[in-house]
């Protein structure tokens, strides 16, 4: 179950000691947004594949609501039951809060961090009213992370088999000397699924093996298409193209990665929107939930199927060997994407895209949850080629789309890996909609 259950709230984990704040925090301070800020923090300094990045997410937001709801004024935790408390000890919301972040930031996720700093800067964020004769207790806090950090424990994340790279054309081969990333991440188990085939999309262009793929129309079609406008040097890509292709990049170290611009345009929304702290805490984590979902999802495909398909830039220079007389071999194409000017793919097999898949289902979480897939936002990005560059969208499924189709303007996907991504994505997060924090 990938929800931390609520029980026996008597356990004890370190903790950062809470400052003696002498400014209290602004009244409107929301500790789920300020957590995920911390957490798109953690994403720059550590960098790395977007899969772990998002099992944090989910983690850190998904124990942030199951606090909040602990204490909620309700008062009724999220899986029922009774919070056992500590006799005469005050429990104050905001302090667990606190706590959960801080604990699973700094003690399971990204221990090589240091996030006391954060800590106290949530602190001046004082409780209301004085604590009872056993003092401030943050027991529910510490429960909640034990029992994330026991739930997650052996999931698989920490898989280290190697890929053995398969020389048969049409199969994924190290594009620029760079191991394979994530190679097991298709195993993980997921938060909401049931396995990371569940929501499984069918094979690139329905062909089941390297061979019959490579031979197809369709695959020449669409190697044509990103040779075209995914070169380095196309005059075919407009300017808007080029501008689209970097705005949703952020595969480069030092940004947030794409599930931490995902995030950040949730806060967009929930700020426009004027939400809660407690809609925020349950938006947040059906956002990370689907994410870590998709995650999953993506790399079953990429890894756990028969086509581990190679990326643009292997299909154009060893055309010549597809066996497809419609495809035309340039051993000197190079994709749009680059990292100071170096040309680069993301070490990972093509098919279905990352970012089609999370972007599919932080948009079908976020029409799920507002009810409506028409609202207008405006984006923003971290990739240093579209530095101040925002891109405003009438409703959530127009910017996963784009999201899924900049890859084709950069070189580093077929289209059919953004549609098939995108639509698994938004399976993953009807389900965990539909199933998940009711």
């Amino acid at each position: 179950m990938g929800i931390a259950a609520l029980a026996a709230l008597t356990l004890t984990v370190p903790v950062a000691a809470a400052p003696a704040p002498a400014v209290a925090a602004p009244t409107s301070f929301d500790h789920i947004l300020f957590w995920n800020d911390v957490l798109l923090k953690a994403y720059r300094q550590t960098g790395g594949p977007p899969t772990g990045l998002s099992r944090a997410g989910a983690m850190l937001h998904i124990a942030l609501f199951d606090t909040y709801t602990a204490l909620s004024p309700i008062g009724t935790p999220y899986l029922g039951g009774n919070v056992n408390r500590e006799p005469g000890a005050s429990y104050d919301l905001k302090a667990n809060l606190d706590v959960a972040a801080y604990n699973l930031l700094q003690l399971e996720l990204f221990p090589s961090l240091d996030f006391s700093a954060d800590y106290q800067r949530a602190r001046l964020d004082v409780p209301l009213g004085e604590p009872g004769p056993g003092g401030w207790s943050t027991s529910v806090a510490e429960s909640v992370v034990d029992q994330m950090r026991a739930n997650r424990t052996n999931d698989g994340s920490t898989s280290n088999t190697p890929y053995t790279p398969d020389p048969v054309p049409g199969q994924w081969r190290p594009t620029d000397g760079v191991d394979a990333a994530s190679p097991n991440w298709g195993l993980v188990k997921p938060f909401g699924l049931t396995s990371g085939s569940q929501f499984r999309p069918g094979p690139p262009g329905g062909y089941s093996t390297p061979a019959s793929l490579l031979a197809s129309p369709e695959y020449a079609a669409q190697v044509n298409e990103v040779q075209s406008l995914g070169a380095a040097n196309s005059t075919a890509r407009t300017a808007e193209q080029t501008t689209i292709a970097y705005f949703w990049a952020n595969d480069l170290d030092g940004t947030y990665k794409p599930p931490g611009q995902l995030f950040k345009l949730t806060q967009t929304v929930a700020k426009q929107r004027g939400l809660s702290q407690g809609a925020n805490a349950k938006l947040f984590a059906l956002v990370g939930m689907a994410m870590a979902d998709a995650a999953i999802t993506a790399w079953d495909a990429k890894y756990q199927t028969a086509i581990d398909l190679w990326r643009p830039v292997t299909a154009i220079r060893e055309a010549g060997t597809d066996g497809n007389a419609a495809t035309t071999a340039d051993p000197n194409w190079q994709p749009l994407s680059n990292n100071a000017g170096v040309p680069f793919s993301p070490n990972f097999p093509a098919y279905v895209s990352g970012h089609a898949t999370f972007g599919g289902a932080w948009a079908g979480i976020m029409k799920r949850y507002f009810g409506t897939d028409n609202v207008t936002y405006t984006a923003t990005t971290e990739d240093p080629h579209a530095v101040g560059v925002t891109r405003t969208f009438s409703t959530f499924t127009a910017a996963a789309v784009e999201n899924a189709r900049s890859r084709i303007y950069l070189g580093v996907h077929y289209q059919w890996d953004g549609d098939n991504g995108v639509a698994a994505g938004d399976a993953v997060a009807g389900h965990v909609y539909a199933n998940y924090l009711r």
